[in-house]
């Protein structure tokens, strides 16, 4: 099922997710939906906070890019309660999107290594160090869980020329090929 993807403005966005157990209802149609949505919004990572839940679970598919990358061929992976224990390497500049950011593209740096512990969809735990576009895509994600997003990690100036993009999501209007949930009141 196509969920709604919540929209700059919409509370839920800057509030941190909690960890979830083993038996968290539905989980496994939930992580569907999610891969579905993502899919659909044509997004290569998608975290519960972004279509209204408040919980540690977020889904990736590199798979788009595997002919320009083919060692993301068949990568698409669940992270569930993951946790940031280090981030250290070089910091790169990259241009990032947000699927609850539409229209909106900057460059944010970011640690190019991270070592992680997070539990698969079967909820096995796993602990380990991720490099390179991987961790800056993890990242990004583990900010939404955080209560973060992806505009915070860029300059004051450059906040203030987006402004006028971010009053008008905040005002409902958000301009996207894909189901969303702005922070107007229907």
């Amino acid at each position: 099922m196509i969920l709604p993807i919540y929209v700059y403005g919409q509370p839920i966005l800057r509030r941190a997710a909690a960890d979830i157990s083993a038996d968290y209802p539905d989980l496994k149609q939930l992580v569907a939906d999610m891969f579905e949505t993502m899919g659909k919004a044509d997004g290569v990572g998608l975290a519960a906070p972004q279509v209204g839940l408040p919980i540690r679970v977020l889904v990736i598919d590199l798979t788009p890019l595997a002919d320009e990358h083919p060692e993301f061929k068949d990568f698409r992976k669940t992270y569930i309660n993951a946790h940031i224990l280090e981030a250290d390497g070089d910091e790169t500049a990259m241009e990032e999107g947000c699927l609850s950011l539409p229209g909106i593209h900057e460059t944010v740096k970011r640690l190019n290594r991270i070592r992680l512990r997070y539990h698969d969809e079967e909820f096995t735990l796993h602990e380990e160090v991720i490099e390179g576009y991987l961790a800056r895509v993890l990242q990004h994600e583990l900010d939404h869980l955080e209560g973060k997003m992806f505009i915070d990690h860029i300059s004051p100036l450059r906040k203030q020329m987006i402004k006028g993009k971010l009053n008008a999501m905040l005002k409902g209007k958000a301009h996207c090929n894909y189901k969303v949930k702005t922070s107007r009141k229907s």
